[in-house]
């Protein structure tokens, strides 16, 4: 699943190195929604993870994402795995919602309700 977000880079973490072949580095994105801001955090993984040296925090950014999701030992983890950060808008993360794709299973309605369905059959 591939997901889109922008907001301003708020925390960016150091590099972790996990074992000697995988390494990880986690950042905070705010995203501006609603009343309150959001603090989201997401991981770059691999070759990734130097893709946050080109920017500081501060910077308006948009952020290019899988959702992932595993079970380990009967706990279950999620992670949002960035694979792409670019530079964005420098006043879209203070003026509007985080962006979504067309795959997006969950429209924002938070501007009012859905359009109301004019389609009356049941399937």
């Amino acid at each position: 699943m591939a997901f889109e977000v922008i907001g301003k880079l708020y925390r960016v973490f150091p590099i972790e190195q996990k074992t000697a072949t995988f390494q990880t580095r986690e950042f905070v994105l705010e995203i501006v929604s609603g009343q309150y801001p959001e603090y989201v955090k997401f991981q770059a993984i691999q070759d990734r993870c130097q893709l946050l040296d080109a920017f500081q925090e501060g910077d308006v950014v948009k952020v290019s994402f899988d959702l992932r999701g595993r079970e380990w030992q009967g706990k279950f983890f999620t992670n949002l795995n960035a694979w792409r950060i670019e530079k964005a808008d420098g006043n879209a993360a203070t003026t509007s919602a985080p962006e979504q794709t067309s795959a997006d299973p969950f429209p924002d309605y938070t501007a009012g309700p859905p359009p109301a369905i004019t389609d009356d059959l049941p399937f």
